[in-house]
């Protein structure tokens, strides 16, 4: 039996709000909002050289070149904390899905065009970040992959569960959904606040996170991610917290 619905969204800004859109994450993407217009502090000679530091170990690697931007990784928002939404719980924490069968189930819930623009674009085997939302500290805490591509979202069809959206047809379903299965935790938890000064860094210097959705369209549940700057957030795995 699948989770209770708790990936969703609300169209960031420059989306039209669709009447359908059942239950918006608007308390999480609140949230990462105010996380994210807090002023960061630049880890000293961290963000900057780290970043060249990286590039040159890329660029050494393809032969001085750097490589085509495309998007085929995934970051994943969802709430590790109990939060109520018309009588049910939207709490999934990568522990939840970890103890799912096979550590494999369906990210539904998902109440937004630019989000399901996304869904249907997940490949088969891309690798995607499963981001903890909406709590004291957001960021990064595991990899996961998508295990099956989008098919339709059973909540919309569904009655008693809080993204029931009554416009949509079976036979011209509206909504989908992909399954995603846990791959591995990454090495240490990477907060927003430290991927954020990087992203400022990037910014000034050009590095492969100076248009990372997660800071441009921070209000989207679901965001793609070029292989740079995946690469780039993964990396960091490997560094001392600051």
């Amino acid at each position: 039996m699948p989770w209770p619905s708790r990936k969703r969204d609300k169209g960031a800004a420059a989306d039209k709000k669709e009447p359908d859109a059942k239950i918006a994450k608007t308390k999480e993407e609140t949230s990462d909002k105010e996380e994210e217009e807090k002023p960061a502090k630049t880890p000293a000679g961290s963000s900057t050289s780290g970043w060249k530091n990286w590039k040159k170990t890329k660029e050494s690697e393809a032969g001085g070149e750097e490589s085509e931007i495309t998007y085929c990784h995934w970051l994943l928002k969802s709430e590790p904390e109990s939060r109520l939404e018309k009588g049910v719980d939207v709490k999934f924490s990568i522990d939840d899905l970890k103890a799912q069968p096979n550590q494999t189930t369906c990210w539904d819930g998902v109440r937004n065009y630019q989000a399901r623009k996304f869904l249907r674009a997940m490949k088969l085997g891309q690798q995607a970040f499963f981001y903890h939302s909406n709590c004291k500290e957001p960021g990064i805490v595991a990899i996961v992959k998508i295990v099956k591509e989008a098919y339709p979202d059973h909540t919309q069809f569904d009655q008693k569960d809080p993204h029931y959206d009554s416009t949509s047809r079976k036979e011209n379903p509206k909504w989908s959904m992909v399954d995603v299965q846990f791959v591995r935790m990454t090495k240490r938890f990477i907060p927003l606040s430290e991927i954020k000064a990087h992203h400022l860094a990037h910014k000034a210097d050009g590095g492969p996170l100076k248009n990372m959705m997660l800071f441009t369209r921070q209000r989207l549940s679901i965001q793609p991610l070029t292989q740079e700057e995946f690469d780039f957030v993964l990396s960091l795995e490997e560094e001392k917290p600051h």
